[in-house]
């Protein structure tokens, strides 16, 4: 089976969350300017393109992303797509028998809308409410999402994020999931290992489960 890389490439001037650092990245050394070797610079923010939220993002005291158990970020995931327009809602999961500890990735029409443009797509499909109460008491590993944030932009946005990271659940935001076919996957998530930091770019790769 293949490895599918469900990461978003980080490139200058590619959309970022409002009010966050935009990104940058630019060679400061190059051979072809006669320098000895080739050095890039990278200036962005850490919830840029694919990457994870940990607890203290929005928890204060809360693990921060040293803190992750690979274990959360190695193993198998199931990738659901999700039909409503609109948000990921507690009554369509239900249809999924959520289970506890299992790592779910909500595949949207974000995939498909989203990542097309270097502008910042305000109306986004995001997780409800209910159904980020639904996956903390159900006590998922990890939940995955397709956009920049499991919150709403202009509704929900730090209570989704406290609702899930308060429960102890981890978030990949950032995901492009074009493509891939619901169903098991292997996973993994490597984020950067930023010390004492709330959350940091990650490579997220999938491979379909025989």
């Amino acid at each position: 089976m293949t490895w599918i890389d469900v990461s978003v490439p980080l490139r200058s001037g590619m959309v970022h969350w409002p009010g966050d650092p935009a990104v940058t990245i630019e060679l400061v050394a190059a051979m072809a300017r006669g320098d000895n070797a080739d050095v890039t610079a990278i200036d962005m923010g850490a919830h840029t393109g694919t990457h994870m939220d940990a607890p203290s993002h929005f928890v204060a005291g809360g693990a921060s992303l040293d803190d992750l158990d690979p274990d959360v970020v190695f193993g198998p995931a199931r990738v659901i797509a999700i039909s409503d327009p609109v948000a990921v809602t507690a009554a369509e999961l239900e249809r999924h028998d959520i289970q506890r500890g299992e790592r779910l990735l909500f595949r949207t029409s974000n995939s498909e809308r989203c990542w097309s443009t270097d502008d910042f797509v305000e109306d986004f499909v995001y997780v409800s409410e209910d159904a980020a109460a639904l996956l903390a008491a159900r006590e998922v590993r990890l939940v995955g999402i397709d956009y920049l944030s499991v919150g709403g932009f202009h509704v929900d946005g730090a209570a989704i994020h406290r609702r899930l990271l308060g429960a102890g659940v981890w978030i990949i935001e950032g995901l492009n999931l074009r493509g891939v076919t619901p169903g098991r996957y292997e996973l993994i998530c490597l984020p950067l290992r930023l010390a004492g930091a709330e959350g940091g770019p990650a490579r997220v790769m999938l491979r379909a489960m025989g």
